[in-house]
């Protein structure tokens, strides 16, 4: 039995990760599941899947869920905040690591299952684009094994000959990096000034949370990608190329010096590459309804607009200017990204709040995790202002 830590287990990530566990009871364990504030599901969860460990962040709702799963006669052991994060990625019976919170508050406990030699299963992509090569390092130097969620990387890695940690294998022209353009991709950009969040949150092909969701609106989603291929894959960002492909049924595809061109296909569905990533090399079920090529009546494919989608043209040059500007990049978008679904900036202000913040970031790289947290937080700084700045431009134009 493989051991199983889910970071995020109440989230998509998480559920969808613990489906394809349910389908798969005999080859692995659910040995720690952790989330933020979901009482509720992560009682669920320990009743139904018996975990040793169920870490909360929030201290209150450890405490709830402790006394819940106490009253119900449950011996699941409870602990709360960063430390009983890290003792679910540490722990001897624990094989592998599903990284699935959501932006820099996964950093921390993904950088310790790496260090912690386990195989890291990549969703939280937020952890790659902040520490760069930091990360990778430490996947190098502690022998770990570093396997990617996000659908587009994941269909990298099935048609990339590379191996755990992405060294270039020759022959590999270029990465092609697809992405479905969200719900705005053919909307008036004038409008885009009255989006509302549930709007921004409509995928028109994924069902996924909402902050991701917004990315994926903005298509910053899109540009953290990018420099996470180019991490992951060890490949300059000249080597990578976005497309857009609104049927999300080609997740990527790898060109080849020869003029071959390997795509993975598939039914728009997260258990495809968590099933791949859990068992590989070898193959599971993953519950994922099977594509049917005699009802694709059409594979559609377009350049991205840059004007239209800022954010990923922005997440683009942060790959290629280098330093610490990928980590101010994702710190000003989370800012940014909060501010909006609290219904307190406007939709195509999460772009200028990028814009200015990356006006902050320095050529020199992050070598430590301090100095990670350090341009995470110049990142954040300068997105607040940004975001008091746009407000008050609104409140003097009403």
């Amino acid at each position: 039995m493989t051991g199983v830590a889910i970071l995020g287990s109440t989230g998509t990530i998480g559920v969808n990760t613990l489906d394809v566990i349910e389908r798969n009871a005999d080859a692995f364990d659910v040995v720690a599941l952790t989330a933020n504030r979901g009482v509720e599901r992560m009682v669920e969860q320990c009743l139904k899947f018996s975990p040793e460990l169920a870490v909360m962040v929030d201290e209150d709702a450890a405490h709830a869920v402790s006394r819940s799963l106490r009253e119900q006669g449950s011996t699941t052991e409870v602990l709360s905040g960063a430390e009983g994060l890290d003792v679910a990625v540490t722990r001897d019976d624990v094989d592998q690591v599903m990284a699935g919170i959501v932006g820099a508050a996964g950093l921390a406990p993904t950088l310790a299952a790496a260090r912690a030699s386990k195989r890291v299963l990549l969703a939280n992509k937020e952890s790659l684009v902040m520490s760069g090569a930091l990360f990778m390092e430490a996947v190098r130097e502690h022998d770990a094994e570093l396997l990617p969620i996000d659908s587009e990387h994941n269909a990298i890695f099935q048609c990339m000959p590379a191996d755990l940690h992405g060294r270039r294998r020759q022959g590999i022209r270029k990465i092609l990096l697809t992405g479905s353009g969200g719900p705005f991709r053919t909307r008036d950009p004038a409008s885009l000034w009255s989006v509302t969040p549930d709007e921004a949150c409509a995928h028109p092909n994924w069902v996924m949370g909402r902050k991701i969701s917004v990315d994926s609106a903005t298509m910053m989603n899109k540009g953290l990608e990018f420099i996470e291929g180019c991490l992951l894959f060890d490949v300059e960002p000249d080597a990578v190329q976005v497309v857009l492909h609104p049927q999300s049924i080609v997740h990527s595809m790898v060109e080849f010096d020869d003029g071959s061109v390997l795509a993975q296909l598939g039914n728009p569905d997260m258990r495809t590459p968590i099933a791949h990533a859990m068992a590989w090399p070898r193959r599971i079920e993953s519950g994922t309804e099977r594509l049917d090529f005699f009802q694709m009546t059409d594979l559609h494919f377009e350049a991205p607009d840059f004007d239209r989608f800022p954010c990923l043209r922005f997440a683009i040059e942060a790959a290629r200017a280098g330093g610490d500007a990928s980590a101010v990049l994702n710190a000003a978008n989370e800012e940014a990204v909060a501010a909006f679904l609290d219904e307190k900036l406007a939709f195509p202000n999460i772009a200028t709040t990028v814009e200015a913040a990356m006006a902050e970031a320095s050529s020199q790289p992050p070598e430590t995790i301090e100095a990670v947290l350090v341009a995470d937080q110049k990142g954040r700084e300068a997105a607040r202002k940004a975001i008091r700045d746009a407000r008050a431009s609104m409140q003097s134009t009403v």
